[in-house]
């Protein structure tokens, strides 16, 4: 196991280290990554990084001690609020990403529910099957219990009267995405505005993805729904401001209709032995430097410059869509509301296009078939990604018609036989042995399909199973002979 080096290092020794583990990253600066990254530009980036740097030491735990954070953290929220059609009563926080911003947004409901219907003992959260995993995440955290609703099976978006249909005397908390990461839909926020109101209950709008963006595509004659607080029944809104704000990582906002409200998130302990502990947020101490990071590029490109990013994806993600559909083979699973976009195949293996895709060097990924949304491709579309688009649509064409020719051994048989097993009685160097043979040994694996394949046609528990034992294995402390 590796272990402290016993002398310091220099510092071109610990660059070129550093440097090195980066050699089978993505290459997500020539504009060929689909998805994870949301790039700025140099420029921008270089603004970003000096202003990250800045702040890198500030201490954002305790505002008496370092006001600058607080100065930037206020300025922050106000610019999100006045962004999302807030009036002066709506608060809010600054996160490390739409994760914590929709597990406070949940702890929130909560407590609120604690404090307003405390003859609930087992409280729900209805959600559409497409709200983020987080929302999950929170329910597991909390100990709440998840409803999962389906959705329209056309458009992708949330049925309010399925949502109503959930609605039980435990419920505390309804959801609606702007947009759902996997289709680029835009739930219908008013009708569930109305059913929250009717029953006198909180609703969170995951706007993580969408709430910086569809403004200005609004502004630009698309057709966005309405979703921000001029809505009424929403009474609490997440948005990311390192999406398409392109601030550095983590930088997102939760914000909330009043104070009332906000103040069931935050957390004040006096009884221990240290300093009285009073944390907004679910980080103590952290770095002011994202908060820094995100105002500074807010304030480098402005309105105007965040208008005209928006007309390039807006125009490249419709051409995009349009010219997706032309490809024989393919189709999209949903008419995109904003700059992501879901396609699959009836005829091509659609995790086998995504292996080609990457050979040839893009970055695209792949989602598996859950709640009526079959297997599919996404893109997220970004500035830096606007010139590869016709390279792009190129290569995908090469690589359906690779897909076609390529042989995947059938996984029929293997199927039918996992299909019939106790997931919960099988012991992890079962489960090792069965990810080997799909080629999902030790490491990471350099083609996907037939892993993907397996995994898009097993039960959610028995994926979520092998998927745990890999990523339990995968993140082991490193061996001495790993070092580069």
């Amino acid at each position: 196991m590796r272990r402290i080096p016993t002398r310091g290092r220099s510092k071109a020794e610990i660059l070129r280290d550093l440097e090195s583990f980066r050699a089978e990253d993505v290459d997500w600066r020539s504009g060929r990554t689909w998805a994870y990254v949301y790039d700025p530009g140099p420029e921008a980036e270089e603004v970003i990084k000096e202003a990250y740097m800045m702040y890198l030491s500030e201490n954002g735990l305790d505002p008496t001690a370092f006001p600058s954070a607080l100065h930037l953290e206020r300025e922050l929220v106000a610019m999100a609020a006045s962004h999302l059609r807030g009036d002066e009563n709506v608060v809010g926080n600054f996160t490390s990403g739409g994760t914590e911003s929709i597990l406070l947004a949940v702890k929130t409901a909560r407590d609120w529910a604690r404090a307003h219907r405390p003859h609930i003992r087992e409280p729900e959260i209805v959600l559409p099957v497409t709200a983020h995993a987080a929302f999950q995440k929170a329910a597991h955290y909390f100990c709440l219990k998840p409803v999962l609703v389906p959705v329209d099976p056309t458009t992708f978006k949330a049925d309010p009267e399925r949502m109503a249909a959930a609605i039980t005397e435990n419920t505390i908390l309804l959801v609606g995405s702007a947009v759902s990461y996997a289709h680029g839909v835009v739930d219908p926020i008013r009708e569930l505005g109305e059913l929250a109101q009717r029953h006198g209950l909180l609703l969170h709008v995951d706007a993580c993805m969408g709430g910086f963006l569809l403004p200005y595509f609004r502004r630009l004659g698309a057709p966005v729904p309405d979703f921000e607080f001029h809505v009424p029944g929403v009474t609490s809104i997440s948005m990311d401001f390192h999406k398409y704000a392109f601030a550095a990582k983590g930088a997102s906002v939760i914000l909330y209709r009043s104070p009332e409200l906000r103040q069931y998130q935050i957390f004040t302990c006096a009884t221990w032995t240290g300093y009285t502990m009073i944390n907004p947020t679910v980080q103590s101490t952290k770095s002011a430097g994202p908060l820094a990071a995100a105002w500074a590029v807010l304030n480098f490109f402005g309105d105007e410059g965040y208008l005209e990013l928006a007309r390039k994806v807006l125009e490249a993600t419709r051409y995009l869509a349009r010219e997706i559909e032309r490809i024989p083979g393919l189709r999209l699973l949903a008419e995109p509301e904003m700059n992501l976009i879901a396609f699959t195949s009836d005829e091509v293996n659609v995790f086998q296009i995504v292996d080609e895709m990457k050979v040839r060097g893009w970055y695209v990924q792949p989602q598996l078939s859950f709640g009526g949304s079959k297997e599919n491709i996404h893109l997220s579309v970004n500035p830096a990604n606007v010139k590869w688009v016709d390279a792009l649509l190129a290569d995908l064409r090469a690589s359906v018609e690779a897909a076609r020719r390529a042989q995947m051994e059938d996984i029929g048989q293997l199927r039918e036989m996992l299909l019939g097993l106790d997931w919960q009685q099988l012991s992890p160097e079962m489960l090792r042995n069965m990810l080997a043979v799909a080629g999902a040994g030790s490491g990471l694996p350099q083609r996907m399909a037939a892993i993907s394949s397996l995994l898009n046609q097993l039960p959610p528990e028995a994926a979520e199973r092998l998927l745990t034992v890999y990523f339990n294995d995968l993140y082991r402390p490193a061996k001495e002979q790993e070092r580069a």
